[in-house]
């Protein structure tokens, strides 16, 4: 069997590196997405719209940041391409929100239940000492068990009676060590987030976190560590036929 040359190799790789595909889908059918970014670097992120029906990527994009203005961007991309979703599960990044409600000033936005609590139990620290932190763990620690109405109608009565019990003198306290602002942050993340928690249990299509493109970029970036010397150029390109050849 003849064996091919190394050279060989490189002027094909080369040549499909200059020709990237382009996503061809059917925008307007797709109703339930899951958005979320991950950065490859400091400053260079990717970023990817993921089918929540099928878990299948119907876009994604290299140098696309969630805080940035060229997020901005690739969203009006996709709304002239048709794109008209009901609902976005996004991990809470005030950008990513903020440009989702700009171009579809209807959709419903659902908070990645897993963000929530990772975030917030982080922010309680694993052995608290402050009885108001030690209240607020133990409701994150439910919120993965929230599987019906009742379940969430009970959460949500939890997180108002901590909020009549501590929130008053959370707000009113002088205190500003590095534990008490983590508690605020807690605070004001679930008060922020708890209107648009529980979308997922009224319509089944609605993703209720971001795992399956975390699961997906993690994929992405394990292979992406055997290319790190490609250039600007060729990264790109890279990244596209990625998204291109391997949507799941």
């Amino acid at each position: 069997m003849k064996r091919t040359s190394q050279s060989t190799i490189r002027r094909v790789v080369q040549y499909w590196l200059e020709r990237p595909p382009e996503f061809i889908a059917d925008y307007c059918l797709i109703k339930y997405v899951i958005c979320d970014g991950s950065l490859l670097n400091r400053r260079t992120g990717i970023y990817a719209i993921m089918n929540s029906e099928n878990h299948q990527i119907i876009n994604a994009a290299y140098g696309v940041r969630e805080g940035a203005k060229d997020l901005q961007r690739y969203y009006q991309q996709l709304k002239s391409a048709g794109l008209e979703p009901l609902s976005a599960t996004v991990d809470g990044k005030t950008q990513q929100i903020k440009y989702l409600q700009e171009f579809w000033p209807s959709i419903i936005i659902q908070r990645c239940i897993v963000h929530i609590q990772r975030q917030g139990l982080s922010w309680c620290r694993r052995n608290p000492k402050r009885t108001d932190a030690k209240h607020l763990r133990e409701l994150l620690l439910v919120l993965p068990y929230v599987k019906t109405k009742d379940d969430s109608l009970r959460f949500i009565k939890g997180v108002q009676a901590w909020e009549d019990r501590f929130g008053t003198g959370i707000e009113s306290s002088p205190n500003r060590g590095r534990v008490f602002t983590d508690l605020v942050r807690a605070r004001s993340m679930l008060l922020k987030a708890l209107p648009n928690m529980f979308h997922y249990l009224t319509d089944p299509n609605i993703s209720r976190s971001t795992n399956a493109v975390e699961g997906y970029f993690s994929r992405v970036k394990e292979l992406y560590r055997l290319h790190r010397g490609l250039s600007k150029k060729n990264r790109k390109a890279y990244f596209q036929w990625y998204f291109f050849l391997k949507p799941r």
